[in-house]
């Protein structure tokens, strides 16, 4: 109960914070909303069927925008020294982990409930919310809590904007392929047996990346 309270305290700090200013959040949003229109004028003058290339459009959108939520994610409290302040608080490092994941898992599923509907509004098409949501919060939980245990790393450089998309997308390369693929066969209503190898790729990605990090995150903010 005390790891849980721990946990849902720093999950509490990072929302009321993203509350007051807003920042990350409405970078994100904005952010994923340009590239699906760009993306979208730019394949409607060539005649592209976006239906096809629609699963690749909508991942670049998570997950550069995403990163921009992830390379706050410890910055701002390296750059007012409140980071410090935690790690010598009576704070089990797992729960610092899990919070700070479940915080950013937040705010890019935020972005993407915002970008699912126009991604739809501007193809002027209807799909099966089911298994898509799905397949699109299973990515979302890998690539939010690699994301964060790599945000931790890059904070600690002079070069943090840099670092952590050069650190994140190598590792997370598998766990994206599977969800664009996962994503593809849902907007185009392809049964699951199509696409069961790929769903267990990204099971399987998922509980590396939740373990790994956990495991790992104590000796990266204690460096």
């Amino acid at each position: 109960m005390t790891f849980l309270r721990q946990m849902f305290a720093i999950v509490h700090k990072d929302l009321a914070a993203e509350f007051r200013t807003k920042e990350n959040l409405s970078a994100m949003i904005v952010f994923a909303l340009i590239v699906l229109v760009v993306f979208n004028f730019a394949f409607e003058l060539q005649g592209v069927d976006l239906g096809a290339l629609g699963a690749g459009i909508l991942w670049v959108a998570f997950t550069f925008s995403g990163i921009l939520g992830l390379g706050r994610s410890f910055a701002a409290e390296r750059d007012k020294g409140s980071l410090e302040g935690v790690l010598l608080s009576p704070v089990d490092r797992g729960a610092v982990f899990l919070g700070k994941a479940i915080s950013n898992f937040i705010f890019i599923t935020a972005m993407e409930a915002v970008t699912l509907p126009l991604f739809a509004l501007l193809n002027n098409t209807a799909f099966a919310w089911f298994p898509l949501i799905p397949y699109i919060l299973l990515g979302t939980v890998g690539f939010a809590a690699m994301g964060t245990l790599l945000s931790a790393i890059a904070a600690s450089t002079k070069m943090r904007e840099v670092m952590l998309p050069i650190l994140l997308f190598p590792v997370s390369v598998p766990l994206l392929m599977a969800a664009v693929k996962l994503t593809s066969a849902a907007l185009q209503a392809r049964a699951f047996d199509q696409v069961a190898n790929w769903f267990s790729i990204l099971l399987a990605y998922d509980v590396i990346f939740v373990v790994v990090a956990f495991w790992v995150f104590e000796y990266v903010v204690e460096e």
